[in-house]
């Protein structure tokens, strides 16, 4: 993507209030780090960034999790999950599993070959955020790290789903 279209602080005047400023810079800011995660992840694994984030989602989960679940941890629709969890059903990352006592529910877990494919991804994604936070020295990371904290604590609760798109 062209850089003038992602970088949101373009639209930030001297004359615009300095929390909208702050807003599209953190937006921009995301938003770059996000598009190169995004790149890198589909060049080097293949994978488009919301399939990485369910790996994820079931990584810390031995005992899986039921698509519902998924749903409300990722914050999508149903239908996004079950389209993402096809996908890497199909490349045998992910398998189905009935749940006791409920035809209908299935629980989601990573097969061998979705663990072992999920932790070189995960390697990797923790050596680019890294680099591309790299440009704040540690002491500000951690500086940045309390005070976005203390933005996050003052928040009311977001919507439980919204539609995000593959």
């Amino acid at each position: 993507m062209n850089a003038r279209h992602t970088d949101m602080e373009v639209r930030a005047h001297a004359d615009h209030h300095a929390s909208l400023r702050l807003w599209l810079r953190l937006l921009s800011a995301t938003t770059r780090i996000e598009d190169t995660i995004r790149q890198r992840l589909r060049e080097q694994f293949g994978i488009t960034l919301p399939r990485f984030d369910l790996m994820a989602q079931l990584e810390r989960e031995a005992q899986g999790l039921s698509m519902g679940e998924l749903s409300r941890r990722m914050m999508v629709t149903g239908g996004n999950v079950t389209s993402i969890v096809d996908q890497l059903e199909k490349e045998q990352l992910v398998q189905r599993q009935p749940q006791p006592g409920d035809r209908r529910a299935y629980a989601v877990h990573l097969t061998p070959a979705g663990r072992e494919a999920f932790a070189a991804m995960a390697t990797a994604h923790e050596s680019w955020v890294v680099e591309l936070l790299s440009p704040l020295p540690a002491q500000q990371q951690e500086q940045l790290h309390q005070l976005l904290g203390t933005l996050k604590t003052g928040q009311p609760s977001p919507p439980p789903i919204h539609p995000h798109p593959e």
